[in-house]
């Protein structure tokens, strides 16, 4: 803003952020500007560094140089005066950063009029008219405007005027909003909507509000706003309007009697409620009157501004003047009379005692008597006088024994309420030892005596102290007893004699014992003796012994009056003797069908100690004769072994292997322990399945000898219905042979699969039903390794291989005689051995007769639902449900 008039430069704002634009702030008349042509307005951009560029809105009635200085390009005229304010924007060549500032030119007597006026006008910043420069809210920063507290009005009080360029176009409304506006305090300030004039509606306190930010609206009859808001801060202005106010009315200090001047007594404080900057809240402090005046009218000064309190003069002495009482004023405007407010206090000071009187005892011996034994009891209660004022260091006395106690078994504490000595037992006093003692006491304060006063001869008095005899309990000795010997003494063997000792020397007193504790019940005391025997047999591992220890505890009782009873510790060291048989550990373990290497290492439990356990002998029993078969333990070191199986599958099942053990005790002991082994099938990691865990884990011995009992009982019943139903077939088969005598008996003879009773109860030449131009030499054993009816170890077609020469001449032949023979035999079935065929051979055009490979075994059944009943019938299910590997 510029007042052409007057030729004032005006700076242009400054950056405090980088790359945001400050607008220009006015706290004067914001319509100023230029009646005459070549006028100049001179621009300072405050000593920035980098170049400033300057355009003008109104390039053709208006220049502005390089320097930033405004020239009219030509005479205006008051009807010529453009109605749009005049933008002037400076741009910083270096940060592209812009700035922009407004003229408006009125004539040279609207000018006056203008600044002549009190109210001033608050104008809200130009929307910039550069698309590209985007304006932040809140982009101005206002001039607080101070108003004064406890204003008398009349109200509303204008304050200042708001308004908008934009109200020359169209109409306008204002509002303001926050604390003392709209929100509480609601009320105490307005704003004419129409004018913009904002009001204060009440008198204003600084004490209560220093003061109000506000936030001025300008918006369109629509409701839509057209200026971005603006902050307003109210101040306000303090008065002294509050008088200063002590923090305490009576001020209570003290001072030690004799103090030399300059010694600090207290401080007292006020508060003033007014602004503490200004001399309103300023404060200072003064003494107006002390009593008593003695020795002197002014034995006290107070600092004026921090209100400390000392002394001035000597000559306090309590038993003359024991308290001063001082009237303390405290004013504002720093004190002064006229304009300034005050208030008062009143502050008294208690002269205290120092120690120039020592105690003194009220007798020169004080006597008392205590029980020995006890702890923690008064004998005595030492009283002495003191000049002094109760209650404090110089009068609180503090009593220490000079003599009479090597030993250190009293102490007298003092009585905080009557400064009495009080002489305790703190350690026990034994009768038998000493029956009097006589301490020398001495009585002093807390604190020293002044200089120049001496101790008295009262300050020491004696007591005599004493000890009265009682029954005191018998003790064993030594407690607890020791005692070393072997496990497995046996009952009615003396252990020791544990007896106790009566400490009273001077009474004629018997002692008997009882038993207190015996957790295993094996000791029993002689009740007159203390003679200890054993009534059991001590066993080392006996779950109440612990690290070799028996603690067993006695009861001593004396028949005094009343009878006093004392206890006593044995503690029984057991030696170990080879009494435990070693046993196997783990006693359970799993191992795979096929592991590699199928091993498992054992080690033996020996409740013994060494050399009374390990190192340990393992050997497989005897009995049952499968166990060497399958099993063998190889020894690794002295305290484990490995059990691993001699063949090189074992079929899945729990097994229990009986394990000899042996350890190197002096006379050995050996124990049969069984390893109970599961077989399992395992994974492709070595691990039992699943289903063999759940076996395991569910199952015990009795109930899988049940299902394996099941399941044999299940097979016979199996094996009973396909033996009879391939009975049936071929019976049936053999009927329809009589009946169809002209069918071709070679396919006949092929469905039989039982050749009768045997391969060996007939003496035929088989050799003629054998085909030489089909027999393997490469693949069949020599003869005399391998049985005629023996079936070859590779595997043979399912069909047999027909010869490219058969010789069905030779082998018709034979088949029609042997059925020639069945027919005319009434009474033999169609199955008899007439129809025994021997083993063929490889390549054989019947194929294998033999009863090993025989349809019979059910194979052409489908067994396949076995499957579905279950883990326990997985074995029937390959039996019968695979294939014919």
């Amino acid at each position: 803003r510029t007042h052409a008039h007057t030729n004032t430069r005006t700076c242009l704002p400054r950056i405090a952020v980088p790359h945001r634009r400050l607008p220009c702030v006015s706290s004067g008349t914001t319509q100023h500007g230029m009646a005459l042509a070549g006028k100049k307005i001179a621009f300072n951009y405050c000593g920035r560094g980098g170049l400033m560029q300057f355009e003008c809105s109104n390039p053709s009635d208006f220049r502005i140089e390089a320097n930033g200085v405004l020239y009219a390009a030509r005479t205006l005229q008051r009807s010529t005066l453009p109605v749009s304010p005049l933008l002037i924007t400076a741009s910083d060549a270096a940060t592209q950063q812009q700035w922009v500032a407004q003229v408006t030119l009125v004539p040279r007597q609207q000018l006056r009029h203008i600044m002549s006026k009190d109210l001033k006008e608050i104008a809200f910043p130009p929307r910039n008219m550069d698309s590209q420069l985007k304006r932040m809210k809140r982009d101005w920063v206002i001039p607080p405007i101070n108003v004064p507290e406890n204003s008398r009005g009349p109200f509303p009080q204008e304050l200042v005027r708001i308004r908008s360029d934009h109200d020359k176009n169209r109409s306008l409304r204002y509002s303001v909003t926050g604390p003392g506006a709209d929100q509480p305090p609601t009320g105490i300030f307005i704003i004419d909507p129409i004018s913009g004039e904002l009001s204060v509606n009440k008198p204003l306190d600084r004490e209560h509000i220093s003061s109000f930010h506000l936030r001025a609206h300008a918006v369109d009859l629509n409701g839509n706003q057209v200026e971005n808001p603006i902050d307003i801060v109210i101040n306000v202005i303090d008065m002294n309007d509050n008088r200063p106010e002590f923090t305490h009315q009576i001020w209570n200090g003290t001072v030690p009697e004799g103090s030399k001047p300059g010694s600090f007594v207290m401080t007292v404080t006020a508060v003033d409620k007014d602004d503490p900057k200004t001399a309103n809240g300023m404060l200072r402090y003064k003494i107006l009157s002390q009593n008593p005046e003695s020795p002197t009218s002014n034995m006290f000064t107070i600092n004026n501004k921090t209100g400390g309190i000392i002394t001035v003069a000597a000559g306090l002495d309590r038993e003359k003047v024991p308290q001063y009482t001082l009237i303390i004023q405290a004013s504002d405007m720093e004190g002064n009379p006229m304009y300034g407010l005050s208030n008062t206090a009143t502050a008294v000071i208690r002269v205290t005692d120092i120690n120039d009187n020592p105690p003194e005892f009220t007798a020169e011996t004080f006597f008392g008597e205590v029980p020995e034994n006890r702890v923690n009891v008064i004998v005595a209660n030492l009283t002495v006088t003191d000049k002094d004022q109760p209650n404090t260091p110089a009068w609180n006395a503090v009593y220490k024994i000079t003599g009479g106690d090597p030993t250190g078994r009293f102490s007298v504490p003092t009585d905080p309420t009557t400064n009495e000595g009080l002489v305790t037992v703190v350690k026990p006093i034994d009768y038998e030892t000493s029956r009097t003692y006589v301490l020398t006491v001495e009585a002093r304060n807390e604190v020293s005596l002044a200089k120049g006063i001496h101790t008295p001869r009262q300050s020491t008095a004696t007591v005599s102290i004493r000890v009265i005899d009682v029954n005191e309990s018998p003790y064993f000795e030594p407690n607890p007893k020791f005692v070393r010997l072997e496990e497995g003494m046996m009952p009615q063997s003396t252990l020791t004699t544990f007896s106790a000792q009566d400490p009273d020397r001077f009474m004629q007193q018997t002692i008997r014992y009882s038993k207190l504790s015996d957790p295993a019940n094996w000791l029993r005391i002689d009740t007159n003796t203390g003679r200890i025997t054993t009534i059991a047999i001590l066993d080392r591992e006996s779950p109440y012994v612990k690290n070799n220890l028996y603690n067993a505890t006695f009861l001593a009782t004396d028949n005094g009056i009343p009878p006093a009873s004392g206890t006593g510790t044995l503690q029984i060291f057991l030696l170990d003797i080879n009494d435990n048989a070693p046993r196997v550990s783990p006693q359970e373990v799993e191992i795979c069908e096929k592991p590699d290497p199928n091993a498992i290492n054992i080690t033996a439990f020996d409740g013994d100690l060494s050399p009374n356990a390990g190192p340990f002998a393992f050997e497989l029993a005897n009995r049952p004769v499968d166990v060497r078969r399958n099993w063998t333990i190889t020894r690794i070191s002295g305290d484990y072994a490995q059990v691993s199986l001699k063949i090189g599958f074992l079929e899945s099942g729990i097994y229990e292997i009986p394990i000899i053990i042996t350890d190197s005790g002096n006379l050995p002991m050996s124990n049969t322990s069984y390893l109970r082994i599961k077989v399992c099938q395992c994974d492709i990691n070595g691990d039992c399945t699943d289903q063999q865990h759940i076996m395991a884990a569910g199952l015990g011995t009795g109930a899988i000898i049940s299902i394996l009992l099941c399941i044999i009982i299940l097979l016979i019943l199996v094996l009973m219905f396909v033996v009879w139903m391939k009975r049936r077939d071929k019976e049936r088969q053999a009927k329809q042979l009589l009946i169809d005598p002209e069918d071709d008996v070679r396919d006949n003879i092929l469905k039989y699969d039982e050749e009768g009773g045997g391969e060996e109860d007939q003496d035929y030449d088989l050799s003629q039903l054998q085909q030489p131009d089909t027999i393997e030499p490469d693949a069949i054993k020599p003869v005399g390794i391998r049985r005629l009816d023996e079936r070859p170890l590779h595997p043979e077609p399912q069909y047999p291989m027909r010869s490219a020469a058969p010789h069905p001449g030779d082998i018709g032949d034979f088949i029609h005689e042997g059925l020639k023979a069945a027919d005319n035999d009434p009474t033999a079935p169609p199955y008899d051995s007439l129809l025994v065929f021997d083993y063929e051979g490889s390549g054989s055009t019947a194929g294998s007769l033999s009863s090993l490979n025989s349809s019979s075994s059910g194979g052409d059944q489908d067994y396949d639902y076995l499957n579905d009943w279950g883990p326990r019938f997985r074995k029937l299910a390959d039996m019968y449900g695979g294939s014919d590997d």
